[in-house]
């Protein structure tokens, strides 16, 4: 038996068949498409674990790359819908399957888009989100999803270090920002681990972190948007109090202090400090424009 097979599932993706198989494909990897491919069957065996990924799960993965984790999904969900921007990518990834892990190709389908602008998948809606995001567009593209698909009820994802940290970052920490407070919208955000750099091709100038999502029912029946509205606000100043930062939101600093006060909120308080209830209560009471 290989190194990268196991008896309880498929083989797995090590460092020569990545780099066979971008030769296949004249695939020279760019930082512009964040494109670092995972080597190590053991970090994608990991990942597929701390996801928790069962038989009833219909998993979406962005980015599959040359297929390395959806390999190891596989054997373990219901269905995988790999979402893969790059044209070559997306036509080899089948191909991929059909070679490595011939059993399981029905249980694949490749959507050719950018996850950005995807709006609906084929079959049952997802309830797990796996995948090692692009560094450059991470967190985009995980709110897109958590927004775009509220049946997904998990996310394991692979991120950049300092993305992970600051979407686990809870307030009054020195991370703490926008993409902490928008994930708290829709889920419980914990790490889940650290990824060195070695396991990739190539090899990135950073080294990545696991992050876990765990849905839960937003804190509030206030319109999303609006408190996200807040948010960018409140931490496009960061260092001013909120008296001053959402005096644009507001539409005077009088009438922000008035809504933070009516919110519970002191007003000389930052953003930082605050979690996405208070800034939930904040949308709530916004003055009316005159």
């Amino acid at each position: 038996m290989k190194s990268n097979e196991t008896s309880a599932g498929p083989r797995l993706l090590g460092s020569a068949d990545v780099r066979r198989l971008a030769a296949s494909v004249d695939l020279r990897p760019t930082k512009t498409l964040g494109q670092n491919f995972v080597i190590d069957p053991n970090t994608v065996r990991r990942i597929v674990r701390v996801a928790g990924v069962g038989p009833a799960d219909v998993v979406v993965e962005v980015g599959p790359g040359l297929g390395s984790l959806t390999l190891a999904l596989l054997p373990v969900a219901a269905r995988v819908v790999a979402v893969e921007v790059d044209p070559e990518l997306a036509a080899r990834l089948p191909s991929t399957v059909a070679e490595y892990a011939p059993d399981l190709a029905g249980r694949l389908d490749v959507v050719r888009a950018d996850a950005m602008r995807v709006s609906e998948l084929p079959g049952p809606d997802p309830t797990a989100l796996v995948a090692n995001l692009p560094y450059n567009v991470a967190v985009p593209v995980l709110l897109h999803m958590l927004e775009t698909f509220p049946g997904l009820r998990r996310a394991l994802v692979m991120v950049q270090k300092e993305v992970a940290d600051r979407l686990a970052a809870e307030p009054g920490s020195r991370t703490y920002g926008v993409p902490s407070v928008k994930a708290a919208w829709y889920a419980a955000v914990s790490h889940a681990g650290s990824v060195g750099r070695s396991v990739f091709w190539p090899v990135p100038n950073v080294d990545s972190g696991l992050v876990l999502l765990e849905r839960r029912e937003p804190p509030t029946d206030v319109d999303r948007s609006a408190v996200f509205a807040v948010i960018d606000a409140a931490f496009a100043q960061r260092r001013k109090t909120l008296r001053a930062a959402l005096k644009g939101w507001a539409g005077s600093s009088a009438a922000a202090e008035d809504a933070l006060r009516s919110a519970g909120v002191d007003p000389s308080s930052r953003g930082e400090q605050l979690t996405v209830a208070d800034f939930a209560r904040i949308a709530a009471v916004r003055p009316a424009r005159r």
